[in-house]
């Protein structure tokens, strides 16, 4: 059982804010790491639900549909975290508080917003 939730950021994402959850211990993989960068929002969700991670988004309108479309069909991911556009320190630290509140256990097939 894992403590702390993976993540697995959206492109959209600041490479700087992966950056600074790495250096507060959190594990994360880059849609561009994982050579993703060309793929849809859908893929992308249902990558990251494969690889057990959640994934951090500025794209709400998107993935809060491609929530309701899991929910409707029965289908699970590991949770989607909604971001406001924000300086990358910013939301390093809202991501991290979120994290840190909420086990691994409680973030599948939650859309959160921070």
């Amino acid at each position: 059982m894992k403590l702390f939730a993976t993540i697995y950021t959206d492109e959209d994402v600041s490479r700087l804010v992966a950056t600074l959850l790495l250096a507060r211990g959190f594990d994360v993989m880059t849609t561009s790491e994982q050579g993703m960068l060309s793929k849809s929002d859908s893929q992308k969700l249902a990558y990251a639900a494969s690889m057990e991670r959640c994934l951090p988004t500025h794209n709400r309108v998107d993935f809060e549909r491609l929530h309701l479309d899991y929910m409707t069909e029965g289908k699970q991911h590991s949770g989607i975290i909604v971001i406001p556009q924000k300086n990358a320190y910013e939301i390093a630290q809202r991501v991290a508080i979120l994290l840190n509140t909420l086990t691994a256990d409680e973030i599948p097939n939650q859309l959160l917003y921070v």
